[in-house]
């Protein structure tokens, strides 16, 4: 009952009514632009709005991708015009007790035993977003007093600083907790002075026998002068290690036992131990809770954001900070973070990584920063998620995928398109009689970026391609497939070893109006090899156009009907690419 003309009209809005809304247009809009075009058609609105329908349900037959490149074949002009509007951003939710404080500080305080993991970006996202928000202060703070159980390893305070630098986390003072030995003395020293300290010379197991008990040690009640004495043999290596610590004077009827009395100095052999900025300068090491207590009084951290298995130690630290007459800050404690799939431990990573299970920490098997921005994840992908779930209370499960779905809508628009094919298999085509220019667009949402130029050369009218080991179950004989930029052919012989065709055709259209299926391809005669690294780790091999080795390195590309990737490294005839996600 349509003429062509109506036909192309309802193709035209149908397309970008589907790529303006995620791969799915609706009848309703479409109808109205056809009218609006049209308005002559508006008598046979009945009829049309059937027409319409069926037009539309071809259209959400396809992929997004070729939904935009129809429409970028035949109506370039209208990507720019129905692009999507951007998604709004979720905020972060209010911090509490502002009004509280002149201003905001917040704090990031990495153990620089290894490198920062996914887990490891909350905290720091959640701190320093929290601080930009109410034009605060951001601090980094590295916590390294432990040279024996969580040895700090010198390279890993760099790694820290460029994880945070690439997550867009800058800091505006930094701490080294191993720097600040003698303002730990100092407060040490008067709060013993104050009798609101001890050191204990108790062996463990006696002492913890009668915290259990509720009764204080022997230690406990002696005069704080006899305390300092201590102290004072305790810093001139009087005692070994196990052999005497200073304890905060706390409730010894807390019903939490470890709150009891709880311990924040002890002695470690630093000629055995020795710590890899400070070497054996020092013996007496402050643990977590006095150190970090004390710095975040003297910075003045007016927020602190961290998870829920840190509630015991705000116990243990109001302790201190009433001795001492501070205010303690206001804390909100989120909820575990578990990614599937993923092994959050950094005992584990290293060890792996120091054995040679995992060839470095930008591994693609590990879920550490510095593998995620090898593979071309966004740091802005990673923000957004760690927003999305936020500082809640509550326990937080996500996935890879999760995050895929937050980098592909971030990349996408910035990832020229090219085609590479793995595990290639030949594919020899007949009919091609003289030279064919194929320009393939770049991406085919922006046009105006222009196209990749692929010139086939026939040789007694045949070229020689190459196509994917996957495609074959679309390869069978007698089958139509759309060659992607070059030409619909159909398939005379297929096998693992060559896949033979003739040229049928040139219209992508007629492509789609039969349905056939659309392939990648590398021309044989101009191209490059390609290694694809995997997220599992394993080595993809294939051949890429040669437009690829004119790449920068770090480009992230989409490797059509492949995925997305990131350029690691680059030669005249080899780009070694790892692969993001589909």
């Amino acid at each position: 009952m349509f003429d062509e003309g109506v036909r192309e009209l309802v193709l035209k809005h149908s397309l970008a009514n589907a790529v303006q809304h995620e791969g799915k247009a609706d009848p309703k809009p479409v109808m109205g632009k056809v009218l609006a075009e049209r308005p002559d058609l508006k008598p046979l609105a009945r009829s049309l709005i059937e027409f319409v329908r069926e037009v539309v349900n071809y259209v959400n037959s396809l992929s997004l991708e070729e939904q935009k490149s129809l429409l970028a074949d035949r109506w370039p002009e209208l990507l720019e015009k129905e692009r999507p509007k951007r998604e709004e951003r979720k905020e972060l939710p209010p911090l509490p007790n502002v009004e509280r404080y002149d201003k905001v500080v917040t704090r990031f305080s990495p153990n620089p035993d290894c490198v920062l993991h996914i887990g490891s970006a909350r905290a720091a996202i959640l701190s320093h977003d929290y601080a930009r928000m109410y034009g605060g202060v951001f601090y980094l703070r590295f916590e390294d007093t432990d040279p024996r159980t969580k040895k700090p390893v010198l390279e890993f305070y760099d790694a820290i600083r460029e994880d945070l630098e690439w997550l867009g986390c800058k800091w505006d003072a930094e701490f080294i907790q191993s720097d600040r030995l003698p303002i730990y003395y100092e407060y040490a020293e008067k709060l013993i002075s104050d009798g609101n300290a001890y050191v204990c010379t108790c062996k463990p197991e006696e002492f913890r026998r009668r915290v259990l008990q509720k009764q204080p040690c022997p230690c406990r009640g002696l005069d704080p002068s006899a305390h300092l004495e201590r102290w004072a043999k305790m810093l001139e290596g009087g005692y070994g290690e196990g052999e005497a610590v200073v304890r905060i004077k706390t409730d010894l009827g807390h019903p939490n036992p470890a709150i009891r009395d709880w311990p924040a100095l002890r002695i470690i052999d630093t000629k055995v131990h020795r710590h890899p900025r400070t070497g054996d300068q020092y013996i007496v090491w402050p643990l977590y809770n006095f150190a970090c207590g004390i710095d975040d009084g003297l910075m003045g951290i007016t927020h602190i954001v961290r998870g829920k298995e840190h509630m015991s130690n705000e116990i243990r630290q109001r302790y201190l900070f009433k001795h001492l007459g501070w205010e303690y800050p206001t804390t909100m404690h989120y909820g575990r973070l578990r990614v599937v799939g993923a092994v959050l431990s950094k005992s584990k990573i290293r060890a792996g990584v120091e054995s040679g299970q995992f060839w470095g920490y930008d591994d693609p098997r590990l879920p550490t920063l510095a593998a995620l921005r090898r593979r071309g994840i966004s740091p802005e992908a990673i923000r957004r998620m760690m927003i999305e779930v936020g500082p809640k209370p509550i326990e937080a499960t996500i996935s890879w995928e999760n995050l895929y779905a937050y980098n592909r809508k971030i990349v996408d628009e910035h990832a020229n398109r090219f085609f590479v094919v793995l595990d290639p298999v030949k594919m020899v085509v007949k009919g091609l009689e003289e030279a064919r220019e194929c320009l393939i667009h770049l991406h085919p949402s922006f046009p105006e970026r222009g196209f990749r130029r692929i010139v086939l050369t026939p040789k007694d009218g045949f070229v020689e391609l190459w196509v994917s080991k996957a495609d074959l179950p679309l390869l069978k004989p007698n089958a139509v497939i759309r060659l992607i930029g070059f030409a619909n052919v159909s398939v005379d012989k297929a096998s693992e070893a060559l896949v033979s065709a003739s040229i049928r055709s040139w219209s992508p259209k007629e492509a789609k109006e039969i349905g056939a299926s659309f392939v990648h391809w590398v021309p044989a005669e101009s191209l490059v090899e390609v290694k694809v690294v995997m997220p599992d780790g394993f080595v993809a091999h294939g051949v890429g156009e040669e437009l690829l080795a004119a790449q920068e390195v770090g480009s992230i590309i989409q490797m059509e009907r492949v995925g997305y990737g990131r350029i690691d490294s680059v030669s005249s005839d080899r780009v070694v690419i790892y692969f993001s996600h589909s």
